[in-house]
């Protein structure tokens, strides 16, 4: 899926948190439908039968509860896309990735490998920490291959790590710099790789077993010094990135590091950088739910030259399925750390919300997604105040703003008080009790926004006449 990625290193977040979030996306001209879920070891499969590959696999008997963001109806397969375990382990799949024929020519892609769908379920629930997902996800790639190029992010509370798939069987993974800050947008993205440390005490690189054999063999380094470019050797050299993704990673870094001096078409556009200040988890909402306002690109610009105007794909799209950043810290009990912000449909009218992931069940408005188009659920109302806001978005702006600020500050609010109660009780179940009070309040704050958003848009219809009777 079309999706956009950050990752912060706990030096560089505010409270010294390691935090990966991942949008995901649905592709042009389809809509996914997505739920928040609990997976409990009785729910995880033993065999594992894909519904798009057709691969099966064996999986271990001692899983982990997790949680997870699966479709809603599950008619394409599971998709569990990210979450955390129980060892506050957290992964988020997949960045899909572009890369070129020579690649692919070498190392094909494997029609019945595994892919998208599977990821999440096959390895979360097997891992106690970051580098043993990317251990975990690199066996699965070389013993069944993938029929698609993916990035994947791996963390837990001291470390993230970003794997990347080079063809049907090949991969290589880096260590997030801890005060750097990492942005992908749907291309292939390390821009740097230390084939020594790969093959030798693996402190921040990783790879399959014979990655620089496979570049050697295949002459695919494109370097004119001899220097081993990852991103030129195997990702894309295409118009479309120009268009679709660049665009996405000038953005996101302009707004943490304004003096870069980067445009929108480069090429060359860093993979880590380390911010002018720590990044909030709004820092992570805001930037993800972008449409390059401040910008001639913005589709919503109300003045000025509007030439520019959707010339490039936006971060926050109409066909945003949900967006995850687990948030893992470092300064609070380990039954408490992990804290999973989740919000559903376009990233421009949604709210980000917060969810203990140390528990066995989830609100049912967040848990709940026919379907069909319902207010019941989470899902379904954001993606309904999305669709009425949009046409009317200089006059519903304020509104969607005051609601994502509010419900920011009662999660963080409700986080905080049930912290402290945790540390007094130790009582688990107060987990479960935050998150209702916040989903509670969530549910009211949501429906009054869809109030709102409803009476404009309703106002503005087309045959709309001023004369009453």
């Amino acid at each position: 899926m079309a999706c956009t990625t950050l990752l912060v290193g706990k030096n560089a977040s505010y409270d010294g948190s390691t935090m990966i979030a991942r949008n995901e996306d649905s592709c042009a001209g389809q809509f996914e439908t997505k739920k928040l879920w609990v997976v409990t070891p009785e729910q995880q499969p033993r065999h594992y039968k894909s519904v798009i590959s057709k691969v099966e696999i064996d999986l271990p008997d001692n899983p982990m509860r997790y949680t997870s963001v699966p479709s809603g109806d599950g008619i394409q397969g599971i998709w569990a896309a990210a979450g955390v375990n129980e060892e506050n382990i957290s992964m988020t799949a997949t960045e899909t990735l572009t890369s070129n024929p020579l690649v692919l020519g070498a190392d094909p892609l494997v029609e019945n490998g595994i892919g998208e769908e599977d990821l999440v379920t096959l390895t979360l629930p097997y891992i106690h920490n970051a580098r043993e997902g990317v251990i975990r996800l690199g066996m699965l790639h070389e013993t069944y291959g993938t029929y698609e190029m993916n990035g994947i992010a791996f963390s837990d509370v001291n470390e993230i790590w970003w794997f990347e798939t080079i063809g049907g069987h090949h991969w290589m993974a880096r260590r997030v710099p801890d005060d750097c800050y990492v942005v992908m947008p749907n291309q292939l993205g390390i821009d740097y790789f230390d084939f020594e440390d790969a093959y030798g005490k693996q402190e921040n690189y990783m790879c399959s077993s014979d990655l620089k054999e496979f570049v050697v063999k295949n002459h695919l380094n494109l370097s004119m010094d001899g220097n081993f470019d990852p991103r030129s050797t195997f990702g894309s050299h295409s118009d479309a990135d120009h268009v679709y993704n660049t665009p996405r990673a000038w953005y996101m870094l302009k707004y943490f590091n304004p003096e870069l001096d980067i445009q929108p078409l480069d090429d060359n556009l860093p993979w880590c950088y380390k911010p002018n200040k720590k990044i909030t988890v709004e820092d992570v909402k805001y930037i993800l739910s972008s449409h390059y306002q401040g910008t001639e690109y913005d589709p919503y610009l109300k003045h000025g030259n509007k030439d520019k105007m959707n010339c490039f794909r936006t971060i926050g799209i109409n066909r945003n399925n949900f967006l995850s950043c687990v948030q893992l810290r470092p300064y609070v009990p380990k039954q408490i750390q992990a804290v999973e912000w989740i919000c559903f449909a376009s990233n421009v009218y949604n709210a980000f919300i917060p969810f203990y992931g140390n528990v066995n069940e989830v609100p049912a408005f967040y848990s709940t997604c026919e379907s069909h188009a319902s207010t019941n659920s989470l899902y379904w109302t954001s993606r309904i105040i999305a669709a009425l806001a949009d046409p009317e978005f200089n006059e519903t702006n304020a509104i969607i703003e005051r609601y994502q600020e509010k419900v920011a500050s009662i999660g963080h609010h409700i986080i905080n008080q049930y912290d402290e109660k945790f540390m007094e009780t130790k009582d688990l179940h107060m987990l479960v009790e935050a998150n209702e009070e916040i989903a509670k309040q969530v549910q009211e704050l949501t429906y009054d926004v869809l109030d709102k958003v409803l009476f404009i848009r309703s106002n503005n219809m087309k045959n709309k006449f001023s004369l009453s009777d």
